[in-house]
Protein backbone atom coordinates (compact mmCIF):
# COMPACT_ATOMS: atom_id res chain seq x y z
CA UNK A 1 0.00 0.00 0.00
CA UNK A 2 1.97 3.04 -1.22
CA UNK A 3 -0.81 5.53 -1.82
CA UNK A 4 -0.11 9.01 -0.49
CA UNK A 5 -2.92 10.78 1.32
CA UNK A 6 -3.52 13.94 3.29
CA UNK A 7 -5.69 14.01 6.40
CA UNK A 8 -7.24 17.43 6.82
CA UNK A 9 -8.03 18.30 10.41
CA UNK A 10 -6.94 20.54 13.26
CA UNK A 11 -5.61 20.42 16.79
CA UNK A 12 -8.28 19.75 19.39
CA UNK A 13 -10.66 18.05 16.97
CA UNK A 14 -11.80 14.82 18.64
CA UNK A 15 -13.00 13.26 15.38
CA UNK A 16 -9.63 14.03 13.78
CA UNK A 17 -7.90 12.21 16.62
CA UNK A 18 -10.21 9.22 16.12
CA UNK A 19 -9.43 9.23 12.39
CA UNK A 20 -5.68 9.29 13.10
CA UNK A 21 -5.98 6.27 15.41
CA UNK A 22 -8.04 4.45 12.78
CA UNK A 23 -5.39 5.15 10.12
CA UNK A 24 -2.37 4.07 12.21
CA UNK A 25 -2.57 0.32 11.40
CA UNK A 26 -2.76 1.19 7.70
CA UNK A 27 0.24 3.51 8.02
CA UNK A 28 2.16 0.63 9.58
CA UNK A 29 1.39 -1.32 6.39
CA UNK A 30 2.70 1.37 4.05
CA UNK A 31 -0.07 3.96 3.68
CA UNK A 32 1.52 7.40 3.62
CA UNK A 33 -0.54 10.05 5.39
CA UNK A 34 0.39 13.72 5.75
CA UNK A 35 -1.48 15.49 8.55
CA UNK A 36 -2.63 18.90 7.32
CA UNK A 37 -3.82 21.44 9.90
CA UNK A 38 -6.54 23.52 8.28
CA UNK A 39 -5.95 26.30 10.83
CA UNK A 40 -2.72 27.14 8.97
CA UNK A 41 -4.59 28.30 5.86
CA UNK A 42 -7.69 30.44 5.49
CA UNK A 43 -8.52 28.70 2.20
CA UNK A 44 -8.28 25.23 3.78
CA UNK A 45 -10.32 26.37 6.76
CA UNK A 46 -13.06 27.66 4.45
CA UNK A 47 -13.02 24.44 2.41
CA UNK A 48 -12.79 21.88 5.20
CA UNK A 49 -13.84 23.71 8.39
CA UNK A 50 -17.24 22.04 8.68
CA UNK A 51 -16.24 18.67 7.18
CA UNK A 52 -13.09 17.55 9.04
CA UNK A 53 -11.64 15.05 9.19
CA UNK A 54 -11.29 14.49 5.45
CA UNK A 55 -8.89 12.02 3.85
CA UNK A 56 -7.68 13.11 0.39
CA UNK A 57 -5.69 11.09 -2.15
CA UNK A 58 -2.72 13.09 -3.43
CA UNK A 59 -2.69 11.37 -6.84
CA UNK A 60 -6.36 11.79 -7.77
CA UNK A 61 -7.67 14.50 -5.43
CA UNK A 62 -10.51 12.17 -4.48
CA UNK A 63 -11.79 12.72 -0.93
CA UNK A 64 -13.25 10.45 1.73
CA UNK A 65 -15.28 12.33 4.30
CA UNK A 66 -15.89 11.35 7.90
CA UNK A 67 -17.30 9.06 9.11
CA UNK A 68 -15.16 6.31 7.58
CA UNK A 69 -13.96 2.91 8.74
CA UNK A 70 -10.77 0.98 8.03
CA UNK A 71 -12.39 -1.12 5.29
CA UNK A 72 -13.60 2.01 3.52
CA UNK A 73 -10.10 3.52 3.67
CA UNK A 74 -8.56 0.34 2.22
CA UNK A 75 -11.04 0.40 -0.68
CA UNK A 76 -10.42 4.14 -1.11
CA UNK A 77 -6.65 3.80 -1.49
CA UNK A 78 -6.58 0.68 -3.67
Amino acid sequence: MTTECQLFGTVGCHLCEVAEVLLMPLVEHGLMVELVDIADSEALFETYGLRIPVLRRVDTGEELEWPFESEQVVNFVL
